[in-house]
């Protein structure tokens, strides 16, 4: 036996440091070699570490939400082959508190040395079948749980509430407490909670980490640095969604058009009359940087969080390729293989909330932009047309802005020349 020490690889040009998101295994577990092990974040991406060695974990460097320096040691793992071994004697020595808290019990070690026994027990001769053998459903039941990857809390919790972890499903690589919520809410296509029990959750405390945690800390930086002002404005989008309905009925083997792109083509219609908008403010440096090209931040929302992949040059695209953009992007984010360089050097962001949008939104500014545009859902009312009552498509459209950058009368300005366009759409497609 050996002792491996895995220490956190250089993941990352400039990067000191990484948060751990979560372990795949813990202490007294086997691990394979290339097996997942932890994820890490860095400022730029999350990254899924792998074993490089087979053995028995023996030392995690933390808990979910710490931060590991480049070089330091992540996993060690106790190795039965030869390999790159790192002595004992040059890992800095435990405390006694530490060797406390990490080294396995007794009972894990043996519950993995049980595990692993049982996996290559041979079938039991004739004539000396024990009980488990007489429960082939039992067995069944056991390999196919213990084959789903899942926390030990995620395993007590759905032990807890009697559910079979084997029919969860889950859009990741393990099972967690979210697929088990999910599962409570629709589980077999009903509202599943185990007989005799109520309802009601148990209260959760809930880590604030990984993605959670960076989206935390730029919103509270945004309203702390930037002092945020609202404007909102009722846009008449009949004739805008008549065109919308036009197009989509030729379109083809083309993306179905939402309100999304036509928005897009009249922002970037709009922006050059108002460079003050399409702007970044360094308030350390007191420099604003004016763009010429429109690289449009879309807030687009994930199981990991709120995320914003940028759509280059929105200037350049006409509707097809941005409706094609915007569907590439929000896919690459939700399944979290957009690249770093599609998740930062936006200049404007917009963020729709789609049929959840609401009457009127106050959306927080993607901070170091200056301005930030939130379209709300889009509702039929009646309205006057002369002296007629008439049915319209009506849609409220927000703008906060950096009041430090942006005065009241030029974000004014700015919605009321958008209105114009999106209200008589010819004005999208001339200049």
């Amino acid at each position: 036996m050996a002792l491996f020490t895995f220490k956190l690889p250089d993941i990352g040009e400039g990067i000191s440091e990484a948060e751990i998101v979560g372990w795949h295994v813990k202490v007294g577990d086997r691990v394979e070699e290339d097996q997942p092990i932890a994820d890490m974040m860095t400022d730029k991406a999350t990254v899924e570490m792998e074993s490089p060695v087979a053995g028995i974990v023996v030392r995690l460097a933390g808990e979910p939400g710490d931060q590991v320096a480049i070089g330091s040691v992540l996993v060690e793992i106790e190795t039965d082959g030869e390999g790159e071994v790192a002595p004992v004697a040059e890992a800095p020595p435990p405390s006694e508190e530490t060797i406390a808290a990490e080294t396995p019990s007794e009972a894990v070690i043996e519950e993995a040395r049980t595990a692993v026994a049982e996996e290559h027990r041979p079938p039991a001769e004739a004539g000396a079948r024990s009980p488990a053998d007489s429960a082939p459903e039992a067995a069944t039941h056991d390999v196919k749980e213990a084959k789903v990857l899942a926390s030990p809390a995620v395993r007590a919790r759905a032990k807890e509430l009697g559910i079979d972890l084997a029919q969860v499903k889950h859009g990741g690589d393990h099972i967690r407490h979210a697929d088990l919520d999910a599962y409570l809410l629709y589980g077999a296509g009903q509202g599943y909670h185990p007989a005799g029990r109520s309802a009601i959750r148990p209260d959760e405390t809930i880590k604030v980490i990984g993605m959670r945690r960076r989206i935390a800390e730029n919103m509270a930086a945004s309203k702390r640095h930037i002092p945020h002002f609202t404007y909102v404005e009722e846009i008449d989008v009949t004739e805008l969604e008549a065109l919308r309905e036009q197009l989509n009925a030729g379109r083809g083997d083309r993306p179905k058009l939402t309100i999304l792109p036509l928005l897009i083509v009249g922002i970037c219609r709009t922006l050059p009359e108002f460079p003050m908008l399409n702007a970044r403010y360094d308030d350390e440096a007191g420099v604003v940087t004016r763009y010429g090209a429109v690289h449009l931040g879309m807030a687009t929302q994930t199981d990991a969080g709120l995320m914003v992949p940028v759509i280059r040059d929105a200037q350049d695209r006409n509707i097809w390729q941005l409706a094609s953009e915007i569907r590439r992007l929000a896919e690459a984010a939700r399944t979290g293989k957009a690249k770093p360089e599609e998740l930062s050097g936006s200049t404007l962001t917009i963020t729709s909330l789609g049929t959840l949008g609401g009457i009127a939104t106050t959306p927080v500014i993607n901070r170091p932009e200056v301005a930030i545009i939130g379209p709300n859902r889009v509702i039929e009312r009646p309205v006057f047309r002369g002296r007629e009552v008439v049915a319209a498509k009506l849609m409220n459209l927000s703008i906060s802005c950096d009041h430090r950058v942006v005065d009241g009368w030029d974000a004014a300005s700015f919605v009321q020349a958008l209105k114009k366009r999106l209200e008589t759409p010819a004005l999208l497609f001339v200049e």
